[in-house]
């Protein structure tokens, strides 16, 4: 089966395709990873079959906290409590790759949660509350805090870091021209302004992690939205991402954030995918609606993706395939 098959991508070195994708488990305790995290993610890390696991998102600044349980990356003081988690997925499975996810809510959070005014790339409105755009010089503060983040999770042991630019996030609406309306170098005028916030932020955070340590991008690259971002925008901005320094690239939706209406078909996100694996040498992870080892077995087999992300079945049943 190729789902058992290696994957080999520079820093990248996976011994299967099958991928265990971020799933928050609102778990934390005063936003560290507690007795619960750490059982949660040993039982993930427990499937024999698997060569990859995420970590749910972590905030990088309190400003992007998404809800009260998220985890943090925002200061070093959570880096000896990282250390426990990574030591205790390592101990269970010591040939798994562990990474963490980092990401910043922008307006997809509340002022009751983070204590601050939202921001975003625009003015935008929602039920939580308005918020302001964010002028250049704090985005560039954002940039740093994003690559401070990603150096305490190399530093907390882990495997590699993601940056979170999917499911309707701060850094996902700079993307989608639903939720940009800026006229600067960060507005919707193409894709590489739409982009810049996050490829300033890839660059920031290579800088703080060393070149040994994988970055991996997740990025919701379709809104499936009149006017949103479109499957020929993943396609071009896959192709600026191979570009830099990342080793990975994570596809996910966009304002839907991890659904497609409509649609219930294992790997509903397998039409994007399949387009950007085609345009790029990067790894391509399909996640969304893989319930057994075979619907993920025809999705390699069609070159969908390089690797597969199974969630929501996995979390059902952590031995998932195994018996298969």
């Amino acid at each position: 089966m190729i789902l058992q098959k290696p994957l080999v991508h520079g820093r990248l070195q996976l011994k299967s395709r099958l991928v265990i994708p971020p799933m928050a488990t609102q778990s934390s305790e005063h936003d560290l990873p507690g007795r619960a995290t750490i059982a949660h993610y040993q039982k993930m890390a427990g499937n024999p079959l698997a060569g990859l696991l995420f970590t749910e998102h972590h905030y990088i600044d309190m400003q992007g906290k998404a809800d009260p349980y998220q985890l943090s990356f925002a200061s070093d003081k959570v880096i000896p409590y990282q250390q426990k988690l990574t030591a205790a997925v390592r101990a269970v499975n010591p040939e798994l790759r562990f990474f963490a996810q980092i990401n910043h809510a922008g307006i997809n959070t509340s002022s009751y949660i983070t204590g601050e005014k939202m921001v975003s790339a625009s003015a935008l409105s929602t039920g939580s509350g308005t918020s302001r755009a964010l002028p250049a010089e704090e985005i560039l503060q954002l940039e740093e805090k994003f690559a401070a983040a990603a150096r305490r999770v190399k530093e907390a042991g882990y495997d590699g870091v993601e940056i979170h630019a999917a499911h309707g996030y701060l850094l996902n609406q700079f993307y989608s021209p639903l939720t940009n309306y800026r006229t600067d170098a960060y507005g919707p005028q193409n894709i590489e302004t739409r982009l810049r916030f996050l490829t300033e932020t890839i660059a920031a955070v290579r800088r703080a992690v060393g070149a040994d340590f994988p970055v991996a991008v997740r990025l919701g690259g379709c809104d499936y939205m009149e006017g949103g971002s479109t499957i020929e925008d993943a396609v071009r901005a896959a192709k600026i991402l191979s570009s830099l320094d990342i080793d990975l690239l994570d596809l996910s939706g966009g304002l839907h954030i991890y659904t497609r209406p409509g649609h219930s078909e294992a790997g509903w996100f397998a039409d994007m995918t399949t387009a950007v694996k085609a345009a790029t040498s990067l790894p391509v992870i399909l996640t969304g609606g893989v319930r057994t080892p075979q619907q993920a077995e025809e999705l390699l087999q069609r070159k969908a993706a390089d690797l597969i992300g199974v969630g929501r079945a996995m979390l059902r049943n952590p031995a998932w395939g195994v018996d298969a």
